[in-house]
């Protein structure tokens, strides 16, 4: 009998829960949305945007509730704010810019007080092309940076090649370890055609976002695929081809925080290591007797973006530049009351950018390597990203002097798209054609 009901009550219990779960998923779900009457999003210094706001309650308008708005300088103030009473019809919000910048609006709406809200977000860029640097590049840029690359020469450059398996018999791979300034090494995997011909091939250096993990030998090889050597390195000198767990106590260990690791002095900062071993991957890659000794290209995103700009400063002979949604632009843009990119290099004190971290950010800005670059280049910029604020994505791409273009995703944050994927490969395969016409 104990055994019955026990049965009996699992299967009670069981309808019930099925119940409660068809119930909850017939309820009907809320859409909230908030466009620019500007399918581009891009408006004049001093034109009007209107925010569009939707609100639906399973597929239909809804009528009941407030939404709460915020629009404020890609993050800064001033701010507005405000609330709308949901209706039949598409809400408007009003704003306008007196100066090239981005406006972000964000909207929420809540059912009850005890549910997280619903938000979205919406960004419309003024007169983007027009944002110029926050401050200059420091007069003695140059000087510093070629004290640091004759620090780099005076390192013999041994590298060792470590043959691996390649996942395709046309490519051959290695995992290369080339001695740099300091105890971290260049660490990466170099791959390139099997039986290529002295001074035949482009080349290409990948670079990696944020975070601490192994070089991608898939990405490596992908590049030989196309014809070219290719290297894809780590940021941070590391061994590859590690268990997961390797990297993950190093991230939550030794490199915890590592961005923000000697801001406060230009001669400790951390990007100081990460950019001479990507002088000395240019330098490793433009050596080996396969490079036709005329591409020589750059490409990342985030942290791989900032660092595709900082390799072209550095290094005059690249010709090309893929840096989606770049990271390590405009530290300095709180000391004008502008958002600065990640990793908020500079902290506040008292209020104010701290003076020492603002000044030694400056040598580490990709910004200002921008300034010194000759290559080609294709960015991408998300108008509702807030991790490399589209604002000091602009600063760094307006400081590009040579042939550029950018790809703008109103409605993207901190990601690449489809579109920016399509048009990035086409970009590089164009530059190839372009160069190797040239050359002939």
């Amino acid at each position: 009998m104990q055994g019955r009901l026990s049965v009996l009550l699992a299967v009670v219990s069981s309808a019930l829960l099925l119940t409660a779960v068809t119930a909850r998923a017939a309820e009907p779900t809320y859409q909230l949305s908030v466009v620019t009457d500007r399918p581009t999003a891009i408006y004049s210094v001093g034109e009007k945007v209107k925010f569009l706001v939707t609100l639906k309650k399973g597929g239909q308008p809804a009528t009941e509730g407030t939404i709460s708005y915020t629009v404020d300088k890609d993050g800064m103030p001033p701010a507005k704010r405000g609330t709308l009473m949901a209706g039949s019809k598409a809400l408007v919000i009003e704003g306008t810019l007196a100066e090239p910048g981005v406006l972000r609006c964000t909207v929420s709406y809540r059912t009850d007080a005890k549910q997280q809200p619903f938000t979205s977000v919406a960004g419309a860029a003024f007169s983007p092309e027009q944002i110029g640097p926050s401050l200059p590049v420091p007069d003695d840029f140059d000087a510093f940076w070629a004290a640091q690359k004759a620090k780099l020469a005076a390192v013999p450059m041994k590298p060792v090649l470590t043959p691996v398996k390649s996942p395709t018999p046309t490519v051959e791979c290695f995992d290369v370890q080339i001695p740099c300034v300091g105890p971290r090494p260049v660490s990466g995997y170099f791959a390139r055609p099997v039986g290529a011909a002295p001074m035949s091939l482009p080349a290409i250096l990948h670079v990696h976002g944020a975070g601490v993990r192994s070089s991608n030998l898939y990405v490596a090889v992908g590049g030989a695929n196309s014809k070219y050597l290719s290297m894809d390195i780590n940021a941070h000198g590391i061994p590859n081809g590690k268990p997961n767990s390797y990297y993950k106590n190093l991230s939550d260990g030794e490199l915890k925080g590592y961005s923000t690791f000697g801001r406060d002095d230009r001669e400790k900062c951390y990007f100081l290591g990460m950019f001479l071993r990507l002088t000395r991957a240019l330098q490793f890659l433009t050596s080996q007797p396969e490079w036709d000794g005329k591409i020589l290209m750059v490409e990342g995103g985030s942290q791989g973006g900032g660092q595709s700009l900082a390799a072209a400063g550095l290094d005059s002979r690249v010709t090309f530049i893929a840096a989606g949604v770049p990271a390590i632009c405009d530290h300095s843009g709180k000391a004008i009351g502008r958002i600065n990119g990640w990793p908020k290099l500079v902290p506040d004190k008292d209020g104010k950018p701290d003076p020492q971290s603002l000044q030694a950010a400056r040598y580490f800005d990709a910004m200002n390597f921008a300034t010194r670059a000759k290559a080609e280049a294709i960015l991408s910029v998300g108008l509702i990203d807030n991790v490399c604020a589209p604002t000091s994505v602009y600063a760094a791409y307006n400081n590009l002097p040579g042939k550029k273009q950018i790809v703008v995703e109103p409605l993207m944050g901190h990601a690449s798209s489809p579109k920016i994927q399509k048009a990035f490969a086409a970009a590089t395969v164009a530059h190839v054609a372009r160069m190797q016409v040239q050359a002939k």
